[in-house]
């Protein structure tokens, strides 16, 4: 059986806030990512870096959490990147053009 969980660390600093994440994202745990991403424009951090060196697996439900965060970090007038991707993240983002916007 395929481990499902992700783990999400977060640092924040004033204005801004890192995630680094660790395991899977797919539509059993897209909804918690979205939450704390959501939270954290809501608290006024509006420039968002999220570390995806650590992930094996990104699902399309994923990449509409990472969409949607973007559009509106973007609204608040601040920023939205993808640091440090794994080489299975380059290749999801690559194969949907989204790869030079996000990383």
């Amino acid at each position: 059986m395929i481990n499902e969980e992700l783990d999400i660390q977060e640092e924040r600093s004033p204005g801004a806030v890192k995630f680094s994440l660790k395991g899977r994202v797919n539509a059993a745990n897209a909804d918690s990512l979205l939450y704390k991403l959501e939270n954290a424009l809501k608290d006024g951090h509006t420039n968002i870096v999220v570390n995806m060196f650590r992930i094996e697996y990104l699902s399309s439900v994923g990449i509409r959490v990472i969409l949607k965060i973007y559009k509106k970090a973007a609204e608040a007038g601040g920023s939205f990147k993808i640091e440090r991707p794994s080489e299975n993240v380059r290749n999801v983002l690559g194969m949907v053009a989204l790869k030079d916007m996000l990383v």
